[in-house]
């Protein structure tokens, strides 16, 4: 078989609870979406530290990492979660993530590294749509 006859690489996301927030619902439910889209989709589970997220991307090889967070630690867990990926060697990895997360803190994380945010009742397959759409599988 060529490459050319090759079919095209999954992409492979880590979807991570970091801190104490205890709410996994929607993480699951995208968790789910991205799978039901092809995607290889890791699931962290509750309480996970920015260390074992940057782990977890690490042993897994992900291509992504899809942050969820309802308690309003965002800004203190998700630059942590960057800091983790990038002393690790994970710049290349696309971060994006969902929740609570207030209008007024989007721009900072963005600027910080968070290439996208998705609030409450965003389309699952506008998730999927921009997943597909920035996420390219690391090699």
């Amino acid at each position: 078989m060529t490459d050319a006859a090759a079919p095209p690489a999954k992409l492979r996301i880590l979807v991570a609870k970091p801190g104490l927030d205890g709410h996994d619902r929607g993480a699951k439910v995208i968790a789910r979406a991205l799978r039901d889209a092809g995607c290889e989709v890791v699931y962290t589970g509750l309480h996970q530290t920015p260390e074992m997220i940057a782990r977890t991307a690490l042993q897994e090889h992900v291509d992504a990492v899809g942050l969820s967070l309802m308690s309003g630690a965002h800004n203190t867990l998700f630059p942590a979660v960057l800091a983790e990926l990038a002393s690790s060697g994970l710049e290349d990895v696309v971060v994006f993530a969902g929740g609570i997360i207030p209008e007024a803190d989007v721009a900072n994380l963005k600027q910080l590294g968070v290439r996208e945010v998705f609030g409450p009742g965003t389309p699952l397959d506008a998730v999927v749509s921009w997943v597909r759409s920035n996420v390219s599988p690391r090699l």
